[in-house]
């Protein structure tokens, strides 16, 4: 592979020390270099002048700083990162920072910490960045094929503990609520915060591989949260990179199921918001394949659920049939188990309430706006006050349903409702719905009650 200097060329003293720390040649890294390469699937043929070039301060290109650490910290039997071989210097994540499905368990550390870090930082890359949605099916194929991390734990740092994870989890459950109820232009900058000053610290420490994994469970689910979130405050591009980085981190943790719902539920979702219903159906179809076996019913019936509303999006009213009988039959199993202590706490919110929303959008975006709208009922009332902005969502989906049946002022009834519910969030998911209903409003701008209508969001906004 071709190599470039590091700033100034100065020699790599780090690499040196822990060469010789691990007591072992330059032709004997080298060697150990290519065969853990190799294992990644890549064709590495160095040799002890290409180390001989690495001390020197040159440095190599791609994914070749991570299998580095990689191996020389299964000769010293412990993690190593990027940044102590000397190799961290920030330009070969430039503004890719997040985007890659890193190979190893240092790499995917050191690509979630600079993201924090480049997020805390209001790195202008990242709030300008857009997405592409065949780009989200990318990560999921190297989530498919990518083996399992023979190792995770870490023998040098502060020690971690199964209290700190704990911790971890708690604060993800504590902030999600928060999230729901107040939306994440409120919540967003504290999730942020903590990864980059909390939980970073946590990752860099030492703990036992027990702990290491549960630790790693715990991150991808905060991280999936932030994701979610930046999508929340209209950063599609942001919430792509959060949602590579919690698929990675899922996989450290070795719980294929988790990983699935990043593809499922975040980035399928994603994908809806661009308006991709193809890849909205690749991504939920990956999930089921790559956790086939390690699910239970409930999660079984959100990955078939997410998979209808790329087919109802894509007009293929048979597939999405078939994919929402298998929720429904899922669900039905789920239900029949409830109590059973099998399902992963993440999944505790998908209950009744979300299925009946996930599939009111499948039965409206097919036109059939009577089952559309008893699903949006059942939405509404089975969501706490708590849920508000799913409160929200599910009454511009009976607003939407009730337009289609061209009941018009019970439409614009519903949608003030609505209104009035993201009146006390910050959510741009929200206003995107609000903005939705009203473009479907247009073809009935000449009646009374849609000027109405019109009138009383201006007054809203004008007291705002």
């Amino acid at each position: 592979m071709a190599a470039r200097p590091l700033v100034a060329r100065q020699p790599n003293e780090r690499l040196q020390a822990l060469i010789q720390e691990a007591a072992c040649s330059n032709a004997g890294l080298a060697r150990r270099v290519n065969m853990c390469g190799a294992e990644h699937g890549l064709d590495l043929r160095y040799d002890k002048t290409s180390v001989a070039r690495w001390l020197r301060g040159q440095q190599p290109r791609g994914r070749a700083p991570g299998i580095i650490a990689e191996a020389l910290g299964r000769k010293l039997g412990r993690t190593v990162t990027i940044d102590e071989i000397g190799m961290a210097n920030g330009k070969n994540l430039a503004s890719g920072v997040g985007l890659q499905f890193a190979p190893t368990v240092v790499g995917a550390v050191e690509q979630a910490c600079e993201l924090w870090r480049s997020d805390v930082g209001r790195r202008d890359f990242l709030s300008g960045s857009t997405v592409a949605a065949s780009a989200l099916v990318e990560p999921s194929r190297d989530w498919l094929i990518t083996q399992p991390d023979h190792q995770v734990a870490r023998a040098s740092g502060p020690r971690v503990g199964a209290a700190d994870v704990a911790a971890v989890t708690s604060m993800t459950e504590a902030l999600s609520q928060l999230d729901h109820r107040y939306g994440s232009g409120h919540i967003r900058p504290v999730v942020v915060h903590y990864l980059n000053s909390v939980v970073s610290g946590l990752l860099a420490g030492s703990y036992r591989e027990s702990v290491g994994r549960s630790l790693f469970a715990a991150v991808a689910r905060l991280t999936e949260l932030a994701g979610y979130m930046a999508v929340d405050t209209g950063q599609h591009g942001l919430a792509q990179r959060y949602y590579i980085q919690s698929l990675r981190l899922a996989q450290a943790a070795g719980d294929r199921a988790y990983g699935g719902y990043v593809l499922a539920a975040s980035m399928s979702h994603l994908a809806a918001s661009l308006g991709s219903p193809r890849e909205i159906a690749q991504l939920a179809r990956a999930a089921q394949e790559g956790a086939r076996g390690r699910v239970t019913p409930r999660v079984e019936a959100m990955f078939q659920a997410a998979e209808a509303r790329g087919h109802a999006l894509m007009g293929d009213e048979r597939a999405c049939l078939s994919a929402v009988n298998l929720a429904l039959s899922a669900m039905d199993a789920a239900d029949a188990a409830e109590g059973s202590g099998d399902d992963p706490p993440w999944i505790g919110h998908f209950d009744r309430a979300y299925l009946a929303d996930e599939l009111a959008h499948c039965h409206r975006d097919l036109g059939q706006a009577r089952s559309a709208a008893a699903r949006a009922e059942e939405a509404v009332a089975g969501h706490p006050q708590g849920r508000a902005r799913r409160r929200a969502i599910g009454l511009f989906l009976l607003a939407d349903a009730q337009l289609q049946q061209r009941e018009v002022e019970r439409a614009c009834h519903t949608g003030t409702q609505a209104a009035q519910v993201l009146a006390g969030l910050r959510s741009d998911r929200g206003a995107e719905y609000l903005d939705d209903f009203r473009q479907r409003l247009e073809p009935y701008a000449g009646e009374a009650v849609v000027r109405e209508f019109a009138d009383r969001l201006e007054h809203a906004r004008a007291a705002v």
